[in-house]
């Protein structure tokens, strides 16, 4: 292999090499959107689920006046 052509090899590694290191720190990036997206998501099914147990609630005292929710 001649000199030139390992040259040329080794400026395409490390272009390649640069290149890489530009899609993993977008990776990075997205990985640390997603970890705050998915912590405000639990955030969010949480408050979900006591509107849900909330509503619930009320449905059951609401039935207790009557069947179907009309007064008996």
């Amino acid at each position: 292999m001649e000199a030139d052509e390992r040259d040329e090899i080794l400026r395409t590694l490390v272009r390649i090499a640069a290149n890489q290191e530009v899609i993993n720190q977008d990776l990075r990036a997205t990985v640390q959107e997603q970890r705050t997206f998915n912590a405000q998501q639990v955030r969010l099914n949480a408050e979900v689920s006591t509107t849900l147990a909330r509503l619930e609630t009320l449905l059951g005292r609401m039935l207790r006046n009557g069947e179907n929710g009309q007064e008996a």
